[in-house]
């Protein structure tokens, strides 16, 4: 069975990462534990900076209540990549973010995956509507 091709053009955004040494395992390359944390900081650096989202004191905060990736070419240190990040459902208080990972320059992925953010009251930890300034930077990247 052929995985689907993902390829630069589908996706919205682009986060810029660099690999650490330490990101490589003992088989020279990243360990895919790794991919999920490149997801994590790709979608939460995009909204801290574009949607406004307060990590540290603000009312709301996203938590992942779904994940998983594919794999299809390894990368290694050190290698520069990008996450390619789109939003293929949104909700009332949930998001599912669809991302890629991809070599710098390159036009097909070496992974691909998902993630579901459901965004909550911090202090009650019961789900809330997303906020707008957040609901904003989602929709700019919806996929048609």
């Amino acid at each position: 069975m052929s995985q689907p091709r993902h390829l630069r053009s589908d996706y919205r955004h682009f986060q810029p990462i660099t690999t650490r040494w330490h990101d490589n395992d003992l088989y020279g390359h990243v360990n895919n534990v790794v991919y999920y944390s490149y997801f994590d900081s790709a979608v939460n650096t995009y909204l801290i900076e574009r949607g406004g989202l307060d990590i540290h004191t603000g009312q709301v905060v996203g938590f992942v209540v779904s994940s998983a990736c594919d794999y299809f070419a390894s990368i290694a240190f050190p290698e520069r990549i990008e996450v390619g990040l789109r939003v293929g459902k949104l909700g009332n208080s949930s998001v599912q973010y669809e991302l890629a990972i991809f070599k710098a320059g390159e036009e097909e992925a070496c992974a691909a995956g998902r993630f579901v953010h459901v965004f909550v009251d911090r202090r009650s930890n019961r789900p809330v509507a997303i906020p707008e300034t957040l609901r904003a930077a989602l929709a700019a990247l919806l996929t048609d």
